[in-house]
Order: structure tokens, then sequence, then C-alpha cells
């Protein structure tokens, strides 16, 4: 795989969470792509996803925004962090984030898209969410951005969110309106969860548009 870091850049633009922030990616996406040889991609398929914004961080982001009261002063945690994006709006905004990502390289550029926004800095773990190295029930508010596109996510990450997340927290999940994760709301709802849908728009970045659903998840009764 070629050298993202190293690579020429290019600045993207994304309207949310009450302003203009700048993200920096790999300017040459196309070459990033055809540049994975067979031995990268293995059985756990090491696309780089994280080198694009998508929409549903973009909706997600505003989520957060207009949850500033609730958020600020609480410890949360942004799985799959790509970028960056939700994980400086979140801090941006007061919250204490913890931000992971699988791979190494998108938490350079994360980093340095919390200075270029003049945010100060999340803590950048790379980690894989099927092995958690955090402390159980340490997080209020647990959130993600268009993470569930494989069904074989949901069951580390639903044994995550029971590991992770404090009495009384809340997940949010960005999701686009698609097929493969639909099922994953009665799935969670026949564990033990409730989830809800408390918003629903259109969200645009890098001249994609897509609808997207804003989901809450939070522990049953009897969980």
């Amino acid at each position: 795989m070629i050298d993202c870091i190293a690579a020429e850049r290019e600045t993207i633009e994304v309207k949310t969470a009450g302003r203009i922030w700048k993200i920096e990616r790999t300017a040459d996406l196309e070459t990033l792509w055809d540049s994975i040889g067979e031995d990268e991609f293995g059985e756990d398929e090491r696309l780089p996803y994280w080198a694009e914004l998508w929409p549903a961080s973009v909706l997600l982001g505003e989520w957060l925004f207009r949850n500033a009261e609730i958020i600020k002063g609480k410890r949360c945690l942004d799985l799959g962090c790509g970028l960056g994006l939700t994980a400086i709006i979140g801090q941006s905004l007061g919250a204490d984030v913890v931000a992971f990502d699988y791979e190494y390289e998108p938490l350079i550029f994360a980093r340095d898209n919390a200075v270029i926004n003049a945010a100060s800095q999340p803590l950048w773990l790379q980690m894989d969410w099927r092995f958690p190295a955090l402390a159980g029930q340490s997080f209020d508010y647990i959130w993600g951005g268009d993470i569930l596109y494989e069904k074989r996510f949901f069951d580390p990450l639903e044994k995550l969110f029971r590991q992770m997340l404090k009495p009384g927290g809340k997940i949010w999940m960005g999701e686009p309106v698609r097929e493969v994760s639909g099922p994953v709301w009665d799935r969670l709802e026949s564990l033990g969860w409730k989830t809800s849908l408390p918003l629903t728009e259109k969200a645009a970045c890098c001249h994609t548009e897509m609808t997207v659903n804003i989901r809450e998840v939070v522990p049953g009764p009897n969980m």
C-alpha cells in the first residue's frame, strides 16, 4: 500500500455542527485503493474506508452539536473514527472523547485535523473493537458513523456496547438507509436493547448525498 501519511494531501470543507470544518485526507484516493495487495486484504478485508468522509458522519456531527449540553463533560467513545470529524466535534463541544480506529494511518490524519480546526485533541487509539483495551463501563456515550456496513461487525460491536457503556449511558449510530444494516435494530431489540430513531435527514459530503438515520440505543430494563 502507498504511504498515505507522506502522500500528497487535499483539504475538504464540511458544513456541520454550526460551522465549516476543514478535513485533510489523501489526495489520490484512487491510487490508494488500487495499491492494496492481496496479502493486505486478508480475512479482515482491510480496505481504506477511513480515507473517505461519509455523509453519516456529517449528520452524526450535527446530532452531537444538537446535544452539546448533555455530552459536555461526559466520557465519550468514538468507534472507527477515521479522519476524526465526529471525535473532534465532540471534543470541541466539551466532551472527553476517546477515539479509535483499526488502522494507524487515519489516526495521524485525525490528529492533524484537530490541529487544523483549532480543537483540543481527543485521545486517539489504534484498537480492534473485537478486543477493546479499555476499562469496562467507562463511557457515558458511545457513537459511530457508518460502521455497520458488514454483518460480521454486529457481534463484536454488541459485545463492546455491553462492556463499555456506563449504566444509564446511550449509544448513537449514524447509518445510511440501506438494506445491510436494517436487521441490526431488530436483533438488538431481541437481545434486550431498546432502540429509537430520533433523526432522519439527508446529509451530503464529497459529492455524495444519502438519507441518514441517527439511531439511539440504550440498555433495556432487564439488562
